[in-house]
């Protein structure tokens, strides 16, 4: 079909552009429901509730899985489980490991969510994807881990995340040499 216009592309509606050599009107439905799929996705990924959560998520796995190695490392009394057999030993150094996993990957989700949520809520008021971000995000993050300290311990908290998230970032962020 020739263009009324010429040297002008033609304009089509939405859902109703021509299909590719090949493709039957159910490939298109097929495409436009996992376009729509996609679209809910990346809606998903760009929300500071959705970043927040995963970061939560990861941090609570990290600190369960590194609580978990160092139980490996762990000082057993043995005179605290004398009286014990060898079953109610396991279980109890079981539940020992676990209640050591489920503190250390609090600890971890909480530091992860609160620095994302943070990071996410600056990112998305300046509109920029810079270094003050992580920077920014690391003080207050870290002003908040340290709130119940006192002020000084605030202004170090925040100081000492925000030179740790900073270092990350630069790490993150370094152009990798291009090997030939």
């Amino acid at each position: 079909m020739a263009s009324p216009t010429p040297l002008v592309a033609p304009i089509f509606p939405a859902g109703k552009e021509p299909l590719p050599p090949g493709w039957t009107e159910e490939d298109r439905a097929n495409m436009m429901q996992a376009k729509k799929y996609q679209d809910w996705m990346q809606m998903g990924m760009e929300s500071c509730v959705a970043k927040t959560v995963i970061a939560g998520a990861g941090g609570f796995a990290i600190g369960g899985f590194f609580s978990l190695m160092s139980a490996s490392f762990a000082y057993e009394d043995p005179l605290m489980r004398q009286t014990l057999n060898t079953r109610q030993k396991a279980s109890e150094i079981f539940k020992e490991m676990g209640r050591g996993m489920w503190k250390s990957g609090k600890g971890f989700g909480k530091v992860g969510a609160l620095f994302a949520g943070i990071e996410c809520v600056i990112e998305s008021y300046r509109a920029r994807n810079d270094m003050v971000n992580p920077v920014a995000a690391g003080f207050v993050a870290g002003g908040v881990l340290a709130r119940n300290a006192g002020p000084k311990a605030v202004l170090g908290g925040g100081i000492a995340f925000a030179a740790f998230s900073a270092a990350i970032d630069l790490f993150l962020r370094r152009e990798t040499p291009e090997e030939d």
